[in-house]
């Protein structure tokens, strides 16, 4: 990859997403959480289970987003993540300010969300390529002009 603006700006993106999701994680993956908590209360599903699926999927991300050649599928993932965080939040009971720090935790989601998708935007040739490898797997011609 040269260096270039579009690439220097996704490349900040995914090291965004990456820091925020691994940062987390030291919660998620050392006992329960309020968010969780309240989720589960709300849900009916066991706290445990549905932070550690949430940790791992976010963790699967994170690596994905590291990676030159899946970045744009790491920030395409990291964007369904965050838009379900921002469901929960918007949607549920547990509201935008659980903690009682001003929505901290939404605020953080919205703007992993926003920068997840400047880095699938940036990263759309990689998507399309992508894409077209795993059509022709399947015996589909290319479907994405690169």
């Amino acid at each position: 990859m040269p260096v270039t603006l579009k690439n220097l700006l996704a490349w900040l993106g995914a090291l965004w997403i990456a820091f925020e999701f691994f940062w987390y994680e030291q919660f998620k993956l050392t006992g329960p959480t309020l968010v969780f908590e309240r989720l589960s209360d709300w849900s009916g599903i066991p706290e445990q289970p549905f932070r550690l699926f949430v940790a791992s999927l976010e963790i699967a991300a994170g690596i994905l987003v590291l990676v030159p050649v899946t970045q744009g599928l790491g920030a395409l993932f990291a964007m369904g993540i965050m838009a379900g965080a921002i469901m929960f939040h918007l949607f549920t009971p547990l509201g935008v300010d659980p903690y009682g720090d001003g929505g901290q935790l939404f605020k953080e989601a919205c703007f992993t969300f926003v920068v997840a998708g400047i880095v699938v935007a940036f990263r759309r040739d990689y998507l399309g390529a992508l894409a077209n490898i795993v059509l022709q797997r399947f015996g589909f011609g290319p479907l994405f002009k690169i």
